[in-house]
């Protein structure tokens, strides 16, 4: 695709890919295409266990470099996806709301940080998987992340803004599902269909594989992608292309 953005877009960023969650994002995936989404954002977590995604499944790497050939961006989510330190006690507080235990950057520091950010994509580039982006599990992000990132990586997606090496970030907020609680799953369907409604020129669209547990977040999904069919599908990538 060429860097010119079209008037209306999609962007649909697929969380949480990893070994054991590799059959079902497969799945999810041919679903997305069968709904006209032919480009989206895998969002890769290096080594969710402290080994190397490619070790538990190989067979993710080469659908990763199947998925990069038919327009797919492939970008960074962490390094383990699980926080490992915990912070002060507001930033804690705030980590919770954002994500509780997937909130890995809370609570590390600069040199911390540094390390989780490489090694992860070491391991990507390892694998054969070059990345231009990163997402923060949890949309978690500290001081140090952002600086760690504004040098290593073209771009990065927190909750309400898509931020790149050249720009101060522009405003798009992402929509999608909540499965932590029972309140969360019961009214997620409905916060959906009505947020998605409300973007501009640009819809970003959150998934998960935990999502498609519920029937109910599976058609409001699928409500919300057939009344997007006039968007053009694009990646990530896409959007900071040019």
């Amino acid at each position: 695709m060429s860097g010119r953005r079209p008037s209306r877009a999609i962007a649909v960023a697929l969380h949480d890919v990893e070994p054991s969650t590799f059959t079902r994002c497969a799945l999810v995936r041919d679903w997305l295409e069968d709904l006209g989404i032919a480009r989206a954002t895998l969002l890769v977590i290096p080594a969710v266990d402290l080994h190397p995604f490619y070790d538990r499944r190989p067979e993710l790497t080469d659908w990763l470099a199947e998925r990069a050939l038919r327009g797919d961006a492939i970008a960074q989510h962490g390094f383990q996806h699980r926080q490992t330190r915990r912070a002060g006690a507001t930033r804690q507080w705030v980590a919770g709301l954002q994500g509780g235990r997937s909130a890995e950057f809370c609570g590390l520091d600069a040199q911390e940080t540094h390390q989780a950010v490489d090694a992860g994509r070491r391991l990507l580039r390892r694998a054969g998987v070059e990345t231009r982006g990163f997402v923060a599990p949890a949309y978690a992000y500290t001081r140090e992340l952002r600086e760690e990132l504004a040098g290593s990586f073209e771009w990065w997606a927190s909750l309400l803004r898509l931020h790149g090496r050249e720009t101060t970030g522009r405003l798009s907020p992402a929509v999608g599902l909540g499965t932590s609680s029972a309140a969360r799953r019961a009214a997620s369907p409905t916060v959906l269909r009505a947020g998605s409604l409300l973007q501009g020129r640009l819809l970003r669209l959150d998934l998960h594989p935990a999502d498609f547990d519920h029937p109910r977040h599976v058609r409001a999904l699928e409500a919300v992608l057939r009344r997007s069919r006039q968007r053009i599908p694009v990646s990530y990538d896409d959007l900071f292309a040019g």
